[in-house]
């Protein structure tokens, strides 16, 4: 498989329902996805890289402000796109309670991506699901060496070993020693086979973290590394900035 044409339509993620506290200037009277970089909200710009893709639907799970993503959808007409909301308004439910919670909208597609809102990158979707396909993985992480304090652990074949937070002097560790594994930081974009929800036994809110932890005692979950690609959290101001002085449409 060289390209997109290649991939069987399937169904993407987007997690938009946070609150954005790093971004309280803007997210005290707006929800996170449609901040606007470069004139253009961050939903907006990850929709329409998805519609480039064959994603047949795209799921978004809301809370803060979500009557103005309601609003903005229908407004925009779903910018021609079959989209379906996750809701998510009575609890905000951490990323491995939004994926149960949304399950229904997602099991009728062998595999679904997974997307923060507030990531933007160029890395490409059918490179990540072309080798996720390729292997016997359950899950997939797209990871880069980035400074940051929390960082996945892998083995030489980019098989999941452990995670640690050197903040907290937090390790965990599968079975190799730590000095034997890289550390990589999460890009906050993963693929996944719908058979894992057969997996994740939890319920309510939860971090997909220490799920993935425990799913790879007795599965394949890999890395994916994309250091060449460019890539932003937008979660902070200073975020914001940088992507406009680069002038990233």
């Amino acid at each position: 498989m060289n390209d997109n044409q290649a991939i069987t339509p399937y169904v993407a993620f987007i997690l938009a329902a946070g609150l954005g506290t790093r971004l309280k200037t803007y997210t005290a009277t707006m929800p996170k996805a449609l901040v606007p970089v470069n004139g253009k909200p961050l939903l907006e710009r990850l929709i329409l890289k998805m519609k480039q893709q064959p994603i047949r639907r795209i799921v978004i799970n809301v809370h803060h402000f979500a009557d103005q993503i309601v609003d903005f959808l229908n407004a925009h007409q779903n910018f021609g796109i079959d989209i379906v909301l996750s809701d998510e308004r009575a609890e905000l439910l951490d990323t491995g309670g939004a994926l149960v919670h949304a399950k229904s909208l997602l099991t009728d597609s062998p595999f679904f991506l997974v997307h923060n809102v507030d990531i933007v990158s160029n890395l490409q979707f059918s490179s990540l699901i072309n080798l996720f396909l390729e292997s016997n993985a359950l899950a997939m992480l797209a990871v880069r060496d980035r400074p940051t304090n929390r960082k996945f652990l892998f083995d030489d074949k980019l098989s999941l070993q452990g995670w640690q937070n050197s903040a907290t002097d937090e390790t965990i560790l599968l079975s190799k020693p730590a000095l034997l594994l890289t550390e990589l930081a999460f890009s906050g974009i993963h693929v996944l086979r719908n058979t894992v929800f057969d997996n994740i036994h939890q319920t309510g809110k939860f971090s997909i973290i220490k799920t993935y932890l425990e799913l790879a005692k007795e599965h394949a979950i890999y890395g994916y590394r994309h250091d060449d690609d460019y890539w932003f959290d937008c979660g902070t101001p200073e975020q914001l900035t940088k992507i406009e002085q680069l002038s990233i449409n």
